[in-house]
């Protein structure tokens, strides 16, 4: 996979070397609503799924891209397309900064245009989607910037600390 450079940032694939950062980004419970995660990842999970990340979207119907500041190569966060249906030309997308010192200068926002515009460009799909809670404000803001638009409330979607939440289903379509 080419890495696709930005203003800023670059995304690129998933190296052998990312295995810190998957741990801390996996294990971080804060997280765990939005990539329903239920349980800690051991680092040789973490190193299996490394092992197998090298397969192509079409074969494994998900790919995960690594943020990366482009003056430092620091690793940031991560930009993952799931659900891929190349027959309805749909893909899902979630972003992640893993660090609260890294998030709003942009890198989202600037994350968020890329992948699009390669899901658009290289992959020509019709539609990028999101699913976010209802309370999750600053998603909700990132996602309707880059023009996305909301299509639907999935009601008391997702359990969480012992109440249920609305789902907001967010689309892009590429018209």
């Amino acid at each position: 996979m080419v890495t696709l450079k930005g203003k800023n940032i670059y995304l690129r694939a998933l190296e052998s070397e990312d295995l810190e950062f998957l741990y801390e980004l996996e294990n971080n419970e804060s997280v765990w609503e939005v990539s329903n995660t239920t349980a800690p990842y051991s680092k040789f999970i973490l190193k299996q799924y490394l092992e197998n990340s090298y397969k192509d979207i079409f074969e494994a119907k998900q790919l995960r891209l690594v943020i990366c500041v482009s003056d430092s190569d620091k690793p940031i966060g991560c930009v993952d397309l799931f659900d891929f249906v190349p027959k309805h030309k749909r893909v899902g997308v979630g972003i992640i900064i893993s660090s609260k010192q890294d998030l709003q200068k942009g890198y989202a926002s600037e994350a968020l245009k890329m992948i699009c515009n390669y899901v658009f460009t290289h992959l020509n799909l019709h539609q990028v989607y999101a699913n976010i809670t209802e309370d999750n404000k600053p998603s909700i803001s990132l996602f309707e910037n880059a023009k996305f638009k909301k299509a639907g409330i999935k009601l008391d979607w997702i359990y969480s600390f012992g109440k249920f939440k609305n789902e907001l289903l967010y689309q892009l379509i590429n018209e």
